[in-house]
């Protein structure tokens, strides 16, 4: 077999490594090992805060859920309660956005 000289394919491979890394301080931006640790990791970051993300968002739901209710005399886990036992199905993002939005709305929705 003949030799496979695969200088510019690395070389590219390097570059593109060290791109993506670009925003990274010393080493990490400029050495193809450190940034290529250093994307992995940003990777694997971003894979889990976007997982961290959902449950923050649902969080605040909740407390802004719970905060109104709180204002009309009860608190978030009795309104959900009765919300379902009046067959109203709701998941937690349209209470929280109709807090904001719609208040006496809201307030209707617990009468």
């Amino acid at each position: 077999m003949t030799r496979v000289r695969r200088g510019s394919v690395a070389r590219e491979h390097h570059e593109n490594i060290i791109k993506m890394a670009s925003g990274s301080v010393g080493a990490h931006s400029r050495l193809f090992r450190t940034a290529n640790q250093q994307r992995a990791k940003a990777f694997f970051h971003a894979y889990q805060d976007r997982r961290i993300k959902k449950r923050e968002i649902r969080c605040l739901w909740i407390t802004r859920i719970n905060a109104a209710a709180r204002r009309n005399g009860t608190n978030h886990s009795n309104s959900i309660n009765y919300l379902y036992s009046n067959q109203i199905y709701l998941n937690r993002k349209a209470p929280g956005q109709m807090v904001i939005s719609d208040t006496d709305g809201f307030s209707a929705l617990l009468r």
